[in-house]
């Protein structure tokens, strides 16, 4: 136990160094222990202290931990990524033959709890703070509880998508004494828990804008536009599982709500943005210059963004999408060497992409993304491609008569990996609203909500096209809710591709197309389990190779396979917690 003469040290040390990385983790979280010290008597007077531990909140979101399973856990597992074929871990080789043992270290959600316990502990002493110092008003208090409400959602909401059944609790710990087990509440439970918290949080969040028109913490922190973004990602994924129509309704309201917040934004300062002429609604950068001014280390934070985890290279770097992302090509001094490429899809280029053939996925060489995402692209002897996307810092902007795209560079500097990881941006918002229109169509001949859906997709996809390209999107060529269902997915994929979103998006399809799914209970209460959508499945496995795929889809059966297990530590101390039950005989002692 530590003393309270250094409990006071740490909170001395906190105050002076001005230290926004005070939160740090002590064992996983639910067990349960506390993630943070200095809560002390001698802290929590003023509003200086209120904002040091809302900091850290936002600095525990950026760890390391975090920023992988964003990558692990919302892409790795799908169609779009691989390990590096001479990359040795037996981890990664465990889960893409969906042998994911509980012993596995990517089980192991601990960094989003510690964000949990922390948010919840600045909830738990903020607004007594205005009692302490008349500076920190209520309105002061109102904006932090709305923001710590808005980031506790957003932990939470990774976490139901990667496993499902998760413990719940808004108490903070902070001390051994206070220690208790926690049992798992099923998705519903918990994501109306979340979007009561986001209804109310909405009210007093700060609008985007608020901070002044170039600050980061417009981007950086949770905002109306970032709330808005999140309620309708969660509606999202819940009609899925459930098949709410009223829930696909709020998607397309909250979708909206973001839509017309950045149309207002752009109205307010495009007598400064004299580049931008777009006459619709949307105001999308041009397709040649997406990855600089979207992507790009230098500019980031652009007008379309929502939520971004920012790094600046030298405070801290974003060196998870380093590790797993960022391959250099060879020189005299350095070559950095990646865990993940892309996978052979995004070498598919076809004339006709852009027609009804999106369960193949095909691009076009029209399609700045094409050249743009990965490295070598269109390289006939490229079976694995080297992200380039969040990795280079300038766009190839002319792609007119290009046979193979660009080779891996050393320019990026490996010290100042100052990478944004992008949370939520407005073409993602747009696809959803798309998402959910399709599914409100009431037939193949609902032409009012279908084209409404085409009209979104085809404003991303045509930004991306060559403005002289013929092969567009073009209406008639999709001719079922299944059809158009398809090309969001396949638009979502070309234009969100390596950003955390396409597990969760082949979960959404595969849900929708499943029968006996019940969120309102857990998976270990349940005797029987709903079957995979076999066709998403025969999505996942076009990656592999040989025999590989089949494997694959073999033995993924049910609704349990799209979870991950607990990590068998976390069994071990909360007796509380049920195991992914198509887990519980494929327990290992092998280390991973």
């Amino acid at each position: 136990m530590i003393t309270k003469s250094i409990h006071k040290y740490i909170a001395k040390c906190l105050l002076c160094c001005g230290a926004t990385a005070a939160l740090t983790a002590c064992n996983d979280f639910l067990t349960i222990y506390p993630t943070d010290r200095v809560v002390g008597e001698d802290f929590w007077k003023t509003k200086a202290d209120v904002n040091q531990m809302v900091d850290g909140c936002y600095k525990s979101m950026i760890d390391y931990s975090v920023q992988e399973r964003a990558i692990m856990w919302g892409a790795y597992r799908s169609d779009e990524l691989d390990k590096l074929s001479d990359y040795n871990d037996n981890t990664l080789d465990n889960i893409s033959a969906v042998n994911l043992l509980p012993t596995n270290r990517y089980n192991d959600w601990s960094a989003f709890y510690k964000v949990i316990n922390n948010c919840n502990i600045v909830l738990n002493h903020a607004e007594a703070v205005m009692d302490e110092d008349p500076e920190f008003t209520l309105g002061d208090y109102q904006v932090v509880r709305a923001q710590m409400l808005a980031l506790r959602s957003l932990c939470y909401f990774y976490l139901v998508r990667a496993f499902r059944d998760v413990p719940y609790t808004e108490h903070s710990y902070e001390e051994d004494s206070q220690a208790e087990p926690q049992p798992q509440s099923a998705p519903d439970i918990v994501l109306q828990h979340c979007l009561d918290d986001l209804l109310d949080a909405r009210q007093y969040i700060m609008r985007s804008d608020a901070y002044g028109r170039y600050d980061w913490r417009n981007w950086g922190y949770m905002t109306r536009d970032a709330i808005h973004a999140l309620m309708a990602d969660i509606y999202l994924w819940r009609a899925s599982m459930t098949h709410s129509a009223a829930d696909y309704q709020q998607a397309i309201v909250y979708s909206d709500s973001v839509i017309n917040a950045k149309h207002a934004y752009y109205e307010l300062y495009k007598e400064y943005d004299v580049t931008e002429t777009e006459k619709d609604i949307y105001h999308l950068e041009d397709g040649d210059r997406v990855l600089s001014t979207i992507f790009g280390t230098n500019s980031g934070n652009s007008h379309e963004s929502i939520l971004e985890w920012q790094y600046n290279g030298r405070d801290n770097s974003n060196k998870a999408l380093e590790n797993y992302y960022y391959e250099s090509g060879d020189d005299n001094n350095y070559r950095q060497t990646s865990i993940l490429m892309a996978s052979s899809l995004f070498n598919s280029v076809d004339p006709n992409a852009n027609t009804n053939q999106a369960k193949k996925f095909y691009l076009s060489a029209n399609d700045y993304r094409y050249w743009n995402n990965v490295y070598e692209a269109n390289n006939e002897e490229a079976e694995q491609m080297s992200v380039r996307k969040m990795v280079s810092t300038s766009d190839i902007s002319n792609i007119k008569g290009l046979n193979v795209g660009e080779s891996k560079s050393n320019s990026r500097a490996f010290r100042e990996f100052r990478q944004n990881w992008i949370v939520y941006r407005l073409t993602d918002v747009m696809l959803m609203k798309a998402e959910a229109l399709v599914e409100t169509a009431k037939s193949d001949s609902d032409v009012v909500n279908l084209k409404q859906a085409f009209n979104l997709v085809q404003a991303v996809n045509k930004r991306s096209m060559q403005k002289t390209a013929t092969d567009t999107l073009k209406f008639e060529n999709f001719k079922s809710k299944e059809d158009f269902e398809l090309l969001v997915l396949a638009e979502r994929e070309r234009e969100l591709c390596f950003e955390g979103k396409r597990w969760w998006d082949l979960m959404r399809y595969c849900y929708r197309h499943m029968e006996g799914v019940d969120a309102r209970q857990t998976l270990a209460s349940q005797g029987a389990w709903p079957a995979l959508y076999q066709p998403m499945l025969s999505m996942i496995v076009r990656k592999y190779s040989g025999e590989g795929g089949d494997a694959v889809s073999y033995k993924m059966k049910s609704e349990p396979y799209l979870y991950w297990p607990i990590l068998e530590s976390e069994t071990k101390v909360n007796n509380l917690l049920n195991q992914n039950p198509v887990y519980i005989q494929e327990k290992s002692t092998s280390k991973n």
